[in-house]
């Protein structure tokens, strides 16, 4: 799984979505930035809405509030994402079980970096 849509991915090297996606990239994904002003991260063009990325993306990585994140989850279903990556403490049982019947892969609860690191 190559292609990560990062949802909450704007230009603040404060936000943990910053160093994550940075690690993602590193460790040799690609990233798409997600977030509202489609601000270009890390080298990459970034996007208001998944609907918006060209081409296929593998995983969706949510940095977004539990009470947002199903209208995420319903949108990378309905692009045909592979999977979806819900970050620590972004919890939705629902959409997950929504992305689950989907046939999506789902992470719930936990971050793509420390389970590089667990790796290691």
């Amino acid at each position: 799984m190559k292609t990560w849509a990062v949802v909450g991915l704007g230009n603040n090297p404060e936000r943990a979505a910053f160093g994550v996606a940075k690690l993602l990239q590193d460790k040799g994904h690609r990233i798409v930035p997600v977030y509202p002003r489609a601000e270009t991260v890390h080298g990459e063009v970034g996007y208001k809405m998944l609907s918006e990325i060209p081409g296929p993306i593998d995983v969706v990585d949510c940095f977004v509030n539990s009470t947002l994140v199903g209208k995420v989850v319903d949108e990378a279903i309905a692009i045909g994402a592979k999977a979806i990556w819900l970050q620590l403490d972004v919890i939705d049982h629902e959409a997950i079980a929504r992305a689950q019947a989907a046939g999506l892969l789902t992470v719930m609860d936990r971050c793509p970096a420390i389970e590089y690191r667990k790796k290691n």
